[in-house]
């Protein structure tokens, strides 16, 4: 595709521009104003945090802030601050954690061999077709997707944290992922040669997934077979149960029917009517385990599950761009803390629509929706566990704008128990398969 009738700018037209923008007075005070501020902090609207306060009518008890430090594995952490909550309920624990390390480890193990088996799966694809081409990027990252959590712990089980403890590695997982990648790269290569050359890859491909445990292992450290779940609760009553398998402590303490529960999107693109199911081919992490499943809704009916969970007393694992109107200091997410419009002379308002369609915003941070304040009958603020530490946001919470939720959450995992008549019927129909690269398949990260 050539530019032949493309036009290149002239300096006359520079000019122009420079003598306007001089000549305006607001621009030139922003220009003096951002040689020594932050841009985003001179369009942040100090009015908007009269609304953002920590006071909610609907709370669900969480325990202590995790931390998943210098790591993408917020969905991970999420999901086991969700699930340790159901543990420490049970056995009247004032703290508990699950191990995150030991979920990761288990995920990049399947994914690698995903990885592998849609390399075998594509082998007869140039290296240069799209797919092909997406998957290698991609790689394999720390992200995942609600679906890939249920598939490792269907599989492999939970274990509590000082079962197998965050390692160095684990809480800084770059030089990990990229000594993965390189491998996965170099070896994708290998199997494409096997196939094409009428040779069995799985001899090969054993081999790599042997290289891919000892690497996790020297990274990880290794997964425990059984171990002894040792707590003292509230009251000082210790308690010991031995010789666990992690899918024995699982199945007894915690027994969560994953069929029960479902995600659920706002994804209002014209290739995604609402009341209807999507699913995404080599999205996945286990070979022949549960499919990456979307249930498209509007955002006033997707706000209105996430309330009636809460209400009922249950968290809500859900995915957002973090990345938006976000304030660390005083844990805010909200649309209205930052007006860029007018601190720079220019529109930069798009609708979730179009920021989707043109890669502008999709998922990419999972969290725990734990508390709700409803107003005349409708919720007005949200109140988020996050996993970045204590030292950010209120002793490491957010509150989440209602103007936020519409524009910057994408995905929640809802209880069938609350969906409306429409979309329990909408779960019967076949899911439309979306496009690998599609922004509905952006990881958590």
């Amino acid at each position: 595709m050539s530019m032949e009738n493309a036009k290149g700018l002239c300096p006359c037209l520079t000019e122009r521009f420079e003598k306007s923008f001089l000549a305006d007075s607001h621009a030139v005070a922003m220009k003096n104003a951002a040689a020594k501020h932050n841009m985003k902090e001179l369009a942040a609207v100090p009015e908007a945090a009269r609304l953002n306060r920590y006071h909610f009518s609907n709370v669900v008890k969480t325990r202590d802030i995790t931390h998943q430090k210098n790591s993408g594995r917020c969905w991970i952490f999420a999901g086991m601050n969700l699930l340790r909550e159901i543990v420490a309920e049970k056995l009247n624990l004032e703290r508990f954690e699950l191990s995150q390390n030991y979920i990761a480890f288990w995920d990049k193990y399947e994914k690698v061999n995903f990885f592998y088996e849609a390399m075998i799966d594509l082998a007869g694809r140039d290296l240069d077709d799209r797919t092909v081409c997406f998957l290698n990027q991609g790689g394999i990252a720390d992200g995942g997707q609600w679906d890939m959590l249920v598939n490792v712990i269907e599989k492999y089980g939970v274990v509590p944290k000082d079962a197998m403890p965050e390692t160095c590695q684990s809480s800084m997982t770059s030089a990990m992922n990229g000594l993965m990648n390189t491998q996965m790269r170099r070896n994708a290569l290998i199997l494409r040669d096997a196939v094409r050359s009428g040779q069995d890859p799985q001899p090969l491909k054993e081999k790599m997934m042997e290289e891919t445990y000892r690497l996790l292992c020297i990274g990880f450290s290794v997964p425990p077979k059984t171990f002894d779940f040792e707590v003292t609760d509230k009251d000082g009553k210790y308690i010991c149960d031995c010789n666990l398998t992690p899918k024995q402590f699982y199945d007894k303490y915690i027994g969560i029917n994953w069929d029960d529960y479902v995600s659920v999107i706002n994804s209002p693109t014209a290739d995604k009517p609402f009341n209807a199911t999507y699913t995404l081919p080599y999205l996945n992490n286990v070979v022949g385990g549960r499919p990456v499943l979307y249930l498209n809704t509007d955002i006033a009916t997707l706000k209105s599950l996430c309330a009636r969970q809460i209400c009922a007393g249950e968290l809500v694992w859900f995915g957002s761009d973090c990345g938006k109107w976000r304030d660390a200091l005083p844990g805010v997410f909200d649309d209205a803390s930052y007006d860029y419009d007018s601190a720079y002379g220019m529109p930069f308002g798009m609708s979730k629509e179009d920021m989707l369609n043109t890669r502008e915003s999709a998922m990419n941070h999972a969290m725990v929706i734990c508390a709700v304040n409803i107003r005349d009958g409708r919720p007005d603020c949200w109140k988020i566990e996050n996993s970045w530490g204590d030292k950010v946001g209120v002793d490491g919470y957010y509150v989440m704008s209602d103007g936020w939720f519409d524009k910057m959450v994408y995905q929640a995992v809802i209880n069938k128990k609350y969906l409306t008549p429409e979309l329990l019927e909408a779960l019967k129909g076949q899911p439309k398969e979306l496009n690998v690269w599609d922004p509905m398949g952006t990881l958590a990260d």
